[in-house]
């Protein structure tokens, strides 16, 4: 049962998942993992070993797009010495290997159709015939298969054999992706944390406004990439708090740096747009709050229609705001894109000074300038 442990998560959908691979181990049913790139496939087959009969015999992984179909059958069945050219000497295949135990197809998806058809008869027979022998030999093994790949689209579309799928498809287990169970990010953060802090050294830890960022992200590469991050920034800021706006951006996903752009013109629009609405009669509050990129809603509600006309009008360099009303996100580009060419101005172009004076990260500066085009000059 220890195997479930690494099966991390506080959602409903990995409670779910833990219950299930409790239920489904100790059987020798035939399991089909599903799930996305990244998602913890494995991890799965292995806590489904370690609840079984069989977790003192062999777990054998073998990942079926990543073998030449050349030499899959060899790798899978084994063969036998001069079966063919380089093969000097007799080879155990992987079904022999995990005799008595589980065997991991993943990425079954990837199998070539021929080889789907020798699965399909040791499935059945519980047999496997080594490349090049003439005999037959018996085998004792679970399979557990998983693929990322719509395994039913594959099968309307010809790509896999029905009659395997069905013969694998006899207990389905899902995986969700990271983005559709976010509160395990907080979890998963601090497993991985704790999993890669040097000895002698504290975990590292995440500034609330930075685990917000994490928390919107969209993960394509699911809970790999989660861990590949905290890896990447505990080397990088051992036993620390880390805060992202103060990380390289070259050391920040892509997907992430655009969800800080994203909230700071929520947050300028907020700004902007946020003041009270009052009729004639009313007074509106005139005290100005400092905006915030972590609470934008804590900062536009006070401010005075005059001082958003100002910063428009500082924006277009003059004028009024337009009867017919604008696109406020290209707006706001807009305005960002005049603040730089103003501060780089100032500074006489000198980066590290506009830097300060828009109180960026330089490099996060040098993306926005390359971002609007303004090297060029004006």
């Amino acid at each position: 049962m220890s195997k479930l442990s690494s099966i991390v998560g506080s959602s409903r959908e990995i409670n779910e998942l833990r219950a299930l691979i409790q239920i489904v181990g100790p059987s020798d049913s035939t399991v089909l993992i599903l799930g996305d790139s990244g998602t913890g496939k494995e991890l799965v087959a292995n806590a489904l070993h370690g609840c079984s009969q069989r977790a003192g015999a062999p777990f054998i992984p073998v990942n079926c797009g990543a073998i030449p179909r050349e030499l899959l059958e060899s790798e899978l069945f084994g063969h036998r010495k001069g079966s063919f050219t380089g093969a000097i000497s007799d080879r155990k295949g992987r079904f022999e290997l995990a005799n008595g135990g589980t065997l991991f197809l993943d990425e079954i998806g990837d199998m070539s159709m021929d080889l789907q058809v020798k699965l399909l008869r040791v499935l059945q027979e519980r047999t496997i015939d080594p490349v090049g022998s003439t005999q037959s030999m018996d085998i004792d093994v679970r399979v557990v298969a998983a693929t990322h790949k719509n395994i039913e689209q594959l099968v309307q579309e010809g790509g896999f054999r029905e009659d395997l799928f069905y013969r694998l498809n006899v207990m389905p287990m899902q995986i969700e992706a990271l983005q559709d169970r976010r509160e395990d990010i907080p979890v998963l953060f601090e497993h991985f944390a704790n999993h890669y802090a040097k000895a002698g050294q504290p975990p590292i830890t995440m500034a609330s406004g930075s685990m917000q960022l994490l928390l919107q992200y969209h993960w394509p590469g699911n809970v790999r990439e989660l861990s590949n991050l905290v890896d990447r920034y505990t080397a990088l800021y051992p036993g620390q708090q880390v805060d992202l706006r103060k990380v390289p951006s070259s050391m920040i996903p892509s997907g992430i740096r655009t969800v800080t752009d994203n909230n700071s013109a929520d947050a300028l629009a907020a700004l902007m747009t946020g003041f009270n609405t009052v009729d004639s009669h009313d007074q509106p509050n005139t005290q100005p709050q400092a905006a915030s990129i972590d609470e934008p809603s804590a900062t536009a509600a006070d401010e005075p229609v005059d001082e958003v006309q100002r910063v428009i009008m500082l924006a277009q360099g003059g004028g009024s705001f337009p009867e017919q009303g604008m696109q406020l996100k290209q707006h706001l580009l807009e305005i960002e894109r005049s603040l730089i060419k103003q501060a780089l101005g100032r500074a006489e172009g000198n980066v590290s000074k506009t830097a300060r004076l828009l109180n960026l990260q330089r490099t996060t500066l040098i993306e926005k300038i390359n971002k609007y085009g303004l090297s060029e000059g004006p």
